[in-house]
C-alpha cells in the first residue's frame, strides 16, 4: 500500500499524528512483547515481568501505563489484602496482540535466515 494513500487522521507517516505516538508505544522494545504476553490470559505484574525476559521493573511499569492510556490494556485492582492487580487486553489490544504474535511466529520461523544474513554482513564488513 502506498503510504500517501493512508488517511490523514491515522497516518503513521505524519510526525504529529496520534497514530505515530501509539505506533511508538507498541513497536518499542517492550510494548509488543507485553501485549503478546497478555494474549493467553490476564496476568499479574510479576507474571508479565517473568514472561517478558529482560524487562526491568521501571520499564514494565512505564509500558503498562502507556498501553493502558492508549486503551490497549485494562488494569483491574481487587480490594483484597494483600492488594492484587491484574492486566488484561482490551478488544483493541487483543486485535493488535494477535498481529504481534503472527509477527513473532514469522520472525521465529525465519530466524536462521536472519542469522545467515547477519553473518554474511559481518564477514563482509570485517574483510573490508
Amino acid at each position: 500500500m502506498d503510504p500517501s494513500a493512508l488517511p490523514t487522521a491515522g497516518n503513521c507517516f505524519i510526525a504529529a499524528c496520534k497514530a505515530r505516538e501509539v505506533l511508538n508505544h507498541v513497536s518499542n522494545r517492550w510494548g509488543g512483547l507485553v501485549l503478546g504476553a497478555l494474549l493467553e490470559r490476564n496476568l499479574r505484574y510479576s507474571e508479565i515481568r517473568d514472561r517478558v525476559g529482560g524487562i526491568s521493573e521501571k520499564m514494565l511499569a512505564q509500558t503498562l501505563d502507556v498501553l493502558e492510556r492508549d486503551g490497549l490494556i485494562a488494569r483491574t485492582s481487587y480490594p483484597v489484602v494483600p492488594p492484587r492487580v491484574e492486566y488484561a487486553l482490551t478488544e483493541s489490544g487483543r486485535a493488535l496482540a494477535e498481529r504481534f504474535i503472527d509477527l513473532f511466529m514469522w520472525i521465529g520461523t525465519n530466524v536462521e535466515t536472519f542469522a545467515s544474513a547477519q553473518q554474511r554482513y559481518d564477514s563482509q564488513r570485517d574483510s573490508a
